[in-house]
C-alpha cells in the first residue's frame, strides 16, 4: 500500500485533485467527511459537542449546526481546539478502518488522505508522500467570498490553519492551485503517472 497525504488551504483547490486521483484509481479518504461523520446524530461525537458549546449549535432536527458551531470556533482558539480535541481523534479512528479496508482488497492500494489541517495536526512522516495544493492567500479568499461567506468569515477560515510556508515546508509535492481545474488535474495526472511508475519498478525489484 501506498500512502499518500493531501493537504492544501482552504479554497486552494485539494478537492479538484482529490477527485482526480480518485478518478484515476487512488482509494480516497476524505477527513472533511470523516469529520462530520464524527458528529453525526447519535454519535458519541455530536453528545461531546453539546456537552462542550450547548444546545444552541443544534439545528431543530437534532444535528448539529456546523454554521452556528463555525462561528464560534472561527474565532476563539481555545474554542477551536476543544471541538478538535473532540472531532481528531474519532476521526483518526474512521480513517483507519478505511484504510485498513483498502488494504485488504488490494495491498498496493495508493490510500489518499485529504487532510485540510494535516500540518496543524497530522504527522507529515506516517505518508509515503505529501502533497500540498496551494494558491495565494488573495485568490483563495475571493474564492470563498464568491461561495458567500464576508471578507472577515473567509479571513478567519484561513487565519485558522497553518501558514503558506508551513504547508510548502511539509511538501513532498507541490501543486499549483490558482490556475483553471483542468491545469490542475493534469499536475495530477502526472504525480499519478509517476506513482505508478513507482510502484511498478518497486515490485519488480521484489519479485
Amino acid at each position: 500500500m501506498f500512502r499518500i497525504g493531501l493537504t492544501g488551504g482552504i479554497a486552494a483547490g485539494k478537492s479538484v485533485a482529490l477527485a482526480r486521483l480518485a478518478e484515476r484509481g487512488a482509494v480516497a479518504i476524505d477527513y472533511d467527511v470523516l469529520s462530520r461523520e464524527a458528529v453525526a446524530p447519535g454519535s458519541v461525537g455530536l453528545d461531546e459537542v453539546v456537552e462542550s458549546f450547548g444546545t444552541g449549535v443544534l439545528a431543530p432536527d437534532g444535528s448539529l449546526d456546523r454554521q452556528a458551531l463555525g462561528a464560534i470556533v472561527f474565532a476563539d482558539d481555545a474554542a477551536r481546539e476543544r471541538l478538535n480535541a473532540v472531532v481528531h481523534p474519532e476521526v483518526r479512528r474512521l480513517a483507519a478502518e478505511r484504510e485498513a479496508a483498502a488494504a485488504a482488497a488490494d495491498p498496493r492500494a495508493v490510500v489518499v488522505h485529504d487532510v485540510p489541517l494535516l500540518v496543524e495536526t497530522g504527522d507529515p512522516a506516517r505518508f509515503h508522500l505529501v502533497v500540498v495544493v496551494h494558491a495565494p492567500v488573495e485568490l483563495r479568499t475571493r474564492r470563498l467570498t464568491e461561495r458567500g461567506l464576508s471578507s472577515e468569515e473567509a479571513a478567519a477560515r484561513i487565519a485558522a490553519q497553518a501558514d503558506d510556508d508551513a504547508r510548502l515546508a511539509a511538501a513532498d509535492v507541490t501543486l499549483d492551485g490558482a490556475g483553471s481545474a483542468d491545469a490542475l488535474r493534469e499536475q495530477v495526472d502526472a504525480l499519478w503517472e509517476k506513482v505508478s511508475t513507482e510502484l511498478d519498478e518497486e515490485s519488480e525489484d521484489e519479485a
